[in-house]
């Protein structure tokens, strides 16, 4: 029996669209049975889109019209599927132009970003069905996470089991699945077929790479990652391709992260209707990573940058800006910002008087950006990028209002160190220095003032990154932390800024989530919290 894994970018409630991606999938396969991923007709997640009557109703239509292409084929497809005015994740099997079979997801995940016991009603069986002599167990995403239903599956006299996923992308996830499906194939000694969602969605990101195992545990076939793929299996085979052999063992963690945000960053902006975006050059390493991926993501001719002086900008800072958008060959505007600055502070002049000079002063200049910034946005309708990391998050390093600005944050799920190690990397792949080494090897700093440092307010960045892992990414104590060796009232004052600063991170740009606990979807805590560890 042939089987095809087709690996698509749905688009959450575009369901005509959708459905004509999976038509055409159907169409050109090879495969006798082609699996689709997840809630493929709705897309992934479609939250409180499941509240809408007609889109229910839309989704079960469009499986329908899906079934009647299928007049000599068999396909496997996610949908919502409505049944005694209850809402369930469900996988329906299409075949001799009619729905043949519905399995309703069992486990339903309500951790990290998923809430599906919002909206649906678990399944209470799971069944196997029969196609061309194979018996073959349906299960959905969680589900193959617990070994009870691939075993009962197995009982009920399944020789293969198909798993349908939407599994968002975060650092080394794939070697969770990968041990995860290795290890229950053995258990039931059954292959397993698993077929996963690829696309950018709001802050998450789909990585793909479905994937083959044989009854021993093997991993026969691999999907490409961070790319629609179309996956030909024949289970009749003794030797099966895997053009993707060994893919992880020499693939580096920063290549996961590039990829990522490439994707995440492309399907965000072509999703939401854009073709363009603007980005504030600073001369900073951020804003110069940010412009490389807009780059790469959405072409050159997409992509403007702004560089925008202050009295306290360095001569280097403005050179690197526009070196950089050479290298990039990306369009650079200069919008000097002295005189409006002059004329806030004379607007202020009364208010600010008998008054020593602090970050209010130092603000104006990050807000004044930031309105020229939006103000070129809502004249031309480009999508505004906003820079900042997740280090800075972390500690509220960043201005509201200002720096803050954007339709979407790139790197906020970024430390500041990976945020170099990325750099880097683009140069080496690029065989030249997209990033110009200046940029990269300057002392970070804000220019908000004379002779600014960023470790005028923070510790060395690999101190700070280290402490913010072990405390946002890792939710280690306090006690925890210094144990690491550290020093104790640092400790103290950056868990005390990170808390603090939570107010400003629920006004911030949604960012594309790498990590398990990317701040927003990923990490959720309240604004208004006395706990202190």
């Amino acid at each position: 029996m042939k089987i095809s894994i087709a690996q698509i970018n749905p688009t959450v409630g575009n369901i005509e669209s959708n459905k004509a991606k999976i038509i055409d999938n159907i169409k050109k396969s090879n495969g006798e049975l082609i699996v689709f991923p997840e809630l493929v007709i709705t897309g992934y997640p479609p939250k409180d889109l499941l509240i809408k009557k007609k889109f229910i109703e839309s989704n079960i239509n469009a499986v329908k019209e899906i079934a009647k292409v299928c007049e000599d084929k068999y396909a496997v497809v996610g949908f919502v599927n409505l049944k005694n005015g209850k809402l369930y994740n469900a996988a329906a099997l299409l075949g001799k132009s009619k729905v043949l079979h519905i399995e309703h997801k069992i486990n339903l995940p309500n951790y990290d970003v998923f809430d599906e016991k919002r909206y649906f009603t678990p399944g209470d069986e799971s069944s196997v069905f029969e196609i061309d002599g194979y018996k073959i167990g349906v299960n959905i995403c969680e589900d193959i996470w617990v070994p009870q239903i691939c075993k009962e599956q197995r009982n009920k006299g399944a020789n293969l089991i198909i798993n349908i996923s939407a599994s968002p992308f975060h650092i080394k996830k794939w070697k969770q699945r990968e041990e995860l499906l290795s290890k229950r194939a053995k258990e039931i000694n059954l292959p397993i077929i698993y077929a996963n969602l690829v696309g950018g969605q709001d802050d998450l990101v789909f990585d793909g790479r479905s994937y083959f195992f044989n009854n021993e545990g093997k991993k026969i076939s691999e999907a490409k990652s961070f790319e629609e793929d179309l996956v030909e299996i024949d289970l009749l085979e003794k030797e099966f391709p895997n053009p993707n052999q060994n893919p992880h063992e020499t693939e580096k963690e920063t290549k996961e992260i590039y990829e990522a945000l490439i994707l995440g960053l492309k399907d965000y902006v072509q999703k939401n209707g854009f073709k363009k975006v603007i980005i504030g050059l600073s001369g900073g390493i951020d804003s110069a990573l940010t412009a490389a991926i807009a780059v790469k993501a959405l072409g050159k001719e997409n992509v403007l940058g702004i560089t925008m002086p202050s009295k306290f900008s360095s001569k280097g800072s403005v050179d690197d800006s526009i070196e950089l958008a050479k290298n990039l060959e990306i369009n650079c505007e200069t919008i000097p910002i002295k005189d409006a600055y002059d004329t806030y502070l004379n607007s202020l002049y009364n208010q600010f008087l008998n008054t020593e000079v602090n970050v209010a002063e130092e603000n104006i200049q990050a807000r004044i950006r930031g309105n020229f910034l939006m103000a070129i946005s809502n004249k031309f309708n480009y999508l505004v990028l906003s820079t900042g990391n997740k280090s800075e998050l972390s500690v509220g390093y960043a201005t509201l209002y200002g720096d803050m600005c954007g339709g979407i944050a790139v790197i906020s799920d970024l430390l500041k160190t990976k945020v170099y190690n990325l750099c880097k990397y683009i140069n080496n792949i690029s065989n030249r220095k997209i990033i110009p080494l200046s940029i990269i090897e300057k002392e970070p700093s804000a220019e908000l003032r004379e002779d600014q440092k960023d470790t005028d307010s923070l510790p060395p960045y690999d101190v700070l990154d280290s402490i913010l892992e072990s405390y946002v990414e890792e939710d280690k104590s306090t006690e925890e932390i210094i144990g690491q060796g550290y020093d104790p009232e640092t400790v103290k004052r950056i868990i005390k800024l990170v808390d603090r600063n939570e107010y400003k991170r629920n006004q911030a740009a949604i960012g594309i989530k790498i990590t398990p606990r990317a701040f927003g979807s990923g990490r959720r805590m309240p604004i208004t919290n006395r706990w202190n560890d």
